[in-house]
């Protein structure tokens, strides 16, 4: 009875330890501005994958805002990328899209405010277009026709320093990227 009662406490000791030291909170400050000798995510395309010239990464490199297109941006809350009910409803009307149009595919890009580290942002960022794709999955998308890609804190549609502005940073924007060939 001792040993199980033993057992038991240094069980939720090392349950609390974990819990307490697992994750670090992310910085709540802006890091550094890459230098020249650091290029920032729009200048890192790999060359084995071009931008496509609807992506926030094409705009960024002609020096303009993102175009529209069909499909409507999802937003989330801070340091979150479960999907909000208005997000769900956009996703929805994002699937019915996509069903209407199989042969379009679509780049999914996962999207933060400046606050967190570089690192944080790059993999919410994956987390949050990752939460898209599963859901317009679950809505019949095929996964082969979903892609998806973080740039963090990279690539901001709002530049201020305000609540306003960082919620239209925390986002997952849909970008149809090409249409496969009728056959």
């Amino acid at each position: 009875m001792v040993d199980r009662l033993s057992a038991s406490l240094y069980g939720m000791m090392f349950f609390a330890f974990l819990t307490l030291t697992g994750c670090p909170t992310p910085a709540t400050t802006k890091p550094e501005a890459p230098s020249a000798a650091q290029p920032s995510a729009a200048q890192k395309a790999p060359a084995s994958r071009p931008a496509s010239p609807s992506s926030s990464l094409g705009a960024a490199q002609r020096g303009t805002a993102p175009a529209g297109g069909p499909l409507k941006d999802i937003h989330f809350d801070f340091d979150k990328y479960d999907l909000r009910a208005d997000a769900r409803d956009v996703l929805k009307a994002n699937a019915g899209w996509l069903k209407a149009n199989a042969s379009a595919r679509v780049e999914i890009e996962g999207h933060c405010d400046e606050r967190g580290t570089n690192e944080y942002n790059l993999a919410l960022g994956a987390k949050r277009a990752q939460a898209a794709k599963d859901y317009l999955a679950s809505l019949g998308i095929s996964k082969a026709r979903l892609s998806t890609i973080s740039y963090g804190e990279e690539l901001p549609v709002c530049k201020e320093q305000n609540e306003g502005c960082w919620q239209k940073n925390r986002r997952a924007r849909s970008v149809v990227v090409s249409a496969r060939p009728a056959s």
